[in-house]
C-alpha cells in the first residue's frame, strides 16, 4: 500500500496510529471479553468479530477473572442490571485494578436508580482505562465521582438529553482522573453523538460523519464500547477510542448507502465493519480542537 497517498498532513501522526491499530487487530485477532447488557449481547459479540477481534461473554466473576489472565482487555456495560451484578462487578473490577488489566466502561443510564449509582460510584476506586458514553452519561458519571464541572438534565433512559459540547469539560476531568491512576498514565473518554468527542484529558478530537441510522438499532453504543476494548488490546487508550469510533462512523455511512431500514442496516453495518480497511478507517473525518 502506498502510504504517500494520505492527505491531511496536520494529523498524519494520529491517522498513522489508527492505521496501525486497525492492522494489528486484523492480524492478531485479540480477545477482549465483555460483561455486557444481555439485550444487546449478540450485536456486541458480532461487532467484535467483524472488526477483527475475538469475543467472550460472561457474567460470572470467576470466569471473567480467569479470562482476564489471557484477554488483552475487557468491557463492562451496566445496562439492564440484574440483582447480582453489584457484588459481581465489585469482585471483577477489584481484580482488574490489582492486575492493572485495561478495561472499558459504558455507564449506561448513569444517574438513574440507587443500585446503578452505587455500582458506578464503586468504580471510582477501581477505575477503567476508557469511558465510552453519551453526553448525559458522561456528565452524570462526573457528578457521581465528584469531578463535575457543571450541571445536567436527568438522563432520559439510555438516551442523551445533553449535547456533546456540554460534556466536554466533564469528559476531560474524567480522563485526567483516569490517567492519574492508570499504568503509564494514559486514559481516554469517548462521548458519542452526532459529532463524537474523544479526549485523553488534554487533547480533544471531534469525529463527524456517522449515520443517523445508528440510533435506530439497539446496541450500537454497546457494540462500540466492546470494539473499543478490542482496540485497547493492541494500542494506547486514546488511539483505541479514536480507532473504534472512526471505524463505526465509516461502517455506518457505508451501511446507510444500501440499507432499506433498521433491519437491513444492522446486517449491512456488520458487513461494513468486516470490509473496512485500515486506510478506510484512518481516512474518516477527524478534527483536533486547538
Amino acid at each position: 500500500m502506498d502510504m504517500t497517498t494520505h492527505t491531511v498532513p496536520d494529523d498524519a501522526h494520529i491517522r498513522q496510529r489508527v492505521m496501525s491499530a486497525v492492522s494489528a487487530v486484523r492480524e492478531s485477532t485479540p480477545l477482549a471479553q465483555s460483561f455486557t447488557n444481555f439485550v444487546t449481547i449478540n450485536l456486541v459479540a458480532n461487532a467484535q468479530l467483524a472488526a477483527g477481534g475475538t469475543a467472550a461473554m460472561s457474567y460470572l466473576p470467576d470466569d471473567i477473572i480467569d479470562t482476564a489472565r489471557v484477554a488483552k482487555a475487557s468491557y463492562i456495560n451496566v445496562g439492564t442490571l440484574l440483582p447480582f451484578y453489584a457484588d459481581a462487578l465489585d469482585q471483577i473490577t477489584a481484580y482488574f485494578h490489582t492486575a492493572s488489566h485495561p478495561w472499558v466502561l459504558d455507564p449506561v443510564a448513569a444517574g438513574i436508580g440507587s443500585t446503578r449509582t452505587r455500582i458506578l460510584t464503586s468504580f471510582k476506586d477501581n477505575p477503567p482505562t476508557i469511558v465510552r458514553a453519551n453526553a448525559s452519561e458522561t456528565i452524570a458519571l462526573a457528578r457521581i465521582w465528584g469531578l463535575s464541572q457543571g450541571t445536567s438534565s436527568k438522563p432520559s433512559g439510555v438516551e442523551s438529553v445533553d449535547d456533546v459540547d456540554s460534556a466536554r469539560e466533564d469528559a476531560q476531568s474524567i480522563a485526567r482522573f483516569l490517567a492519574a491512576t492508570a499504568p503509564g498514565h494514559q486514559a481516554a473518554v469517548a462521548v458519542s453523538g452526532p459529532v463524537d468527542l474523544i479526549t485523553d484529558g488534554e487533547s480533544v478530537f471531534r469525529l463527524a460523519g456517522g449515520s443517523s441510522m445508528m440510533t435506530k438499532i439497539t446496541g450500537a453504543g454497546c457494540a462500540l464500547g466492546a470494539v473499543t476494548a478490542t482496540y485497547l488490546s493492541v494500542c494506547d487508550p486514546l488511539t483505541a477510542a479514536l480507532s473504534a469510533s472512526l471505524l463505526f462512523n465509516h461502517a455506518s455511512r457505508t451501511a446507510a448507502e444500501t440499507a432499506q431500514g433498521p433491519g437491513s442496516f444492522q446486517t449491512a453495518f456488520l458487513d461494513a465493519l468486516w470490509s473496512a480497511t485500515p486506510d478506510d478507517v484512518a481516512s474518516s473525518p477527524l478534527r483536533q480542537d486547538l
